[in-house]
């Protein structure tokens, strides 16, 4: 990913937002997604990037990117671990089951189990059937751990998938 990707994949993130998570999470949070605040918001965290921080993009054969993906040191709290974190995927929702997900999600695993990480982790909303389907597929699952985050005042419930990147 470069500087210059970051219009295309805040689009991608707000439609894949407003796409995925309609009925999960709440409608007025949907609907005030701006792409153009959250693409200013991406070359910000993409200049100031922690090492081990790495953004992909997918491009199509004519290099529009269709989708994207970051991943780096798992967070637990403020400590870092030695797993590997899958921070975030999304495609643009017209490619959806083009095989472009499961590409990144698989070039991003194949990074972090060169970088020696043991494991990959993500989180993901618990009543997102579709993403935790995808997840299944490429081979993460449920580890027991769940959490909140509060959208708009309302708790959306998370479960964490892993998967082994040993071997």
């Amino acid at each position: 990913m470069t500087v210059a990707d970051c219009d295309r994949v805040a689009l991608i993130r707000v439609r894949g937002w407003q796409t995925a998570y309609r009925g999960l999470v709440p409608q007025v949070y949907l609907d005030g997604m701006d792409a153009a605040g959250d693409a200013e918001r991406r070359r910000v965290l993409f200049a100031g990037a922690p090492a081990g921080v790495v953004n992909l993009v997918a491009e199509d054969d004519r290099g529009e990117v269709v989708g994207w993906a970051c991943h780096g040191p798992y967070r637990d709290g403020e400590r870092q671990t030695g797993d590997a974190e899958l921070y975030a995927i999304y495609v643009d929702p017209e490619r959806l089951g083009a095989g472009i997900g499961q590409a990144l999600i698989r070039e991003s695993a194949r990074r972090c189990a060169a970088a020696g990480h043991p494991r990959m982790l993500l989180w993901v909303l618990k009543d997102n059937a579709r993403a935790r389907r995808f997840y299944e597929r490429a081979g993460f699952g449920a580890d027991g751990a769940e959490e909140p985050f509060r959208v708009e005042g309302v708790d959306v419930p998370e479960v964490r998938y892993a998967a082994d990147l040993a071997g």
